[in-house]
């Protein structure tokens, strides 16, 4: 069982690299349902977890945009600051976000992403 596990645990992340990688998303749209559905995770720790694990497939994501020169820095700096301070606040507010009410704000945004990229 700690095989099959091991073996699932890795397809999701390469899933979600690979996915980060291409289109520059991943963590929260495939990682939280992952984590919440097929490894049994509670809601609000996908969703913490699935941010931890956005910090190092992003950095090696970034070095590589870098080095094929798609990255406007300036832009990247001037959201990073309003990212940063939304992050202080969406952070704080998980826990006290009921899971019915987490899973339906969560599948809100998924749905207008994806009417947004389909049009």
């Amino acid at each position: 069982m700690k095989n099959k596990n091991m073996i699932k645990t890795a397809l999701i992340g390469f899933t979600v690299g690979l996915v980060n990688g291409i289109f520059g998303s991943g963590g929260g749209t495939i990682l939280v349902p992952c984590l919440v559905f097929l490894m049994d995770i509670e809601d609000h720790k996908a969703h913490a977890t699935s941010i931890s694990i956005i910090l190092p497939i992003s950095l090696i994501s970034s070095f590589i945009y870098f080095k094929y020169d798609v990255v406007d820095l300036s832009l990247t700096l001037k959201v990073a600051v309003g990212s940063v301070i939304g992050a202080l606040f969406g952070s704080n507010i998980l826990n006290r976000i009921p899971i019915y009410a987490l899973r339906k704000i969560f599948g809100i945004f998924m749905i207008i992403a994806a009417v947004r990229m389909v049009f």
